[in-house]
């Protein structure tokens, strides 16, 4: 499909006797941040290995702007891997420079834009530090860097937050969300879910090597809803009726599942009747929760 960067279709990769992906797809959207969700050992690094071309598929295929992945995509495409690694004894600028010419860069254009989002970052300071002077959470912010320099066509982060402040990883964000505005397709991983529901358009989750969910995150959640909803009250005392049950409640926040044969207006002018009303919601389920029921299955 042309809307379509990457996509993985049938993949399988074994290790001997363990078998790492067992016939996983994914589909990844242009311009979009797209999460490969899934718990410790599912497969999800072993696929965005395969993806980045350090290692091959046993079978199935791999397809990057419709054409079968080969070693010429290997410059559209940026990774920063969970386990990080910088040279600890070179200065952060030296450093940078190197790694973005060896993306293909010049040197005066690795200058250029080294020292633009040197400066977005706010850490000109750091050009002449050595690496093994940088806190971990410094250290995150250089290889951010120079993973996404060269602009590439396809970012994959794998827990780009991890060693990150609240107000660091809040910056790491809001820039993963504007290289998605610019165009730049986004492969997500991570075990944080707020940090999926937060800015992730698309997900993927695998579990025991086999793709089990994929889609749109809004129509994900939308398969996992049920007819709950979330009613606050001026009390804290809720009358029931026979076309609903009370599931929980907190003080004057209750949580009730509708009866399936009852009408939401119906209910909603009874409980008028009693109560006054605050609020009144439907229940999403969360991408924790639906990442919970779909590996606990």
């Amino acid at each position: 499909m042309k809307d379509i960067l990457l996509s993985a279709e049938n993949v399988v990769k074994k290790y001997g006797d363990y078998t790492a992906l067992d016939n996983a797809n994914i589909s990844v959207p242009k311009s979009s941040i797209y999460g490969l969700l899934g718990p410790n050992g599912a497969g999800k690094t072993t696929l965005m290995r395969i993806i980045n071309q350090i290692t091959a598929p046993d079978s199935g295929k791999v397809t990057f702007e419709g054409k079968t992945l080969n070693k010429k995509h290997i410059k559209e495409i940026g990774y920063l891997p969970e386990e990080r690694g910088l040279y600890k004894k070179m200065k952060v600028g030296e450093q940078a420079l190197y790694l973005a010419q060896l993306k293909g860069m010049s040197y005066n254009e690795a200058i250029q834009k080294l020292r633009i989002w040197f400066e977005r970052l706010e850490i000109s300071s750091w050009w002449n530090k050595k690496v093994e002077e940088l806190s971990k959470g410094m250290a995150q912010k250089i290889q951010f860097v120079v993973t996404v320099i060269h602009q590439p066509k396809l970012l994959i982060f794998d827990e780009p937050f991890s060693g990150f402040d609240p107000i660091n990883a809040s910056i790491i964000r809001d820039e993963i969300i504007n290289l998605r505005n610019n165009g730049t397709t986004i492969i997500f991983s991570t075990h944080r879910m707020e940090s999926v529901e937060e800015i992730c358009d698309h997900i993927a989750l695998i579990n025991n090597s086999k793709t089990i969910l994929e889609g749109p995150i809004e129509k994900i959640k939308n398969d996992f809803k049920d007819d709950s909803y979330e009613i606050i009250l001026d009390t804290n005392h809720l009358t029931t009726s026979e076309s609903f049950n009370i599931v929980s409640n907190l003080e004057n926040k209750f949580n009730i599942k509708i009866n399936d044969s009852s009408e939401i207006r119906d209910i909603l002018n009874f409980i008028n009747k009693n109560h006054n009303i605050i609020s009144f919601k439907k229940n999403l389920a969360t991408i924790e929760d639906i990442f919970i029921k779909s590996v606990g299955k």
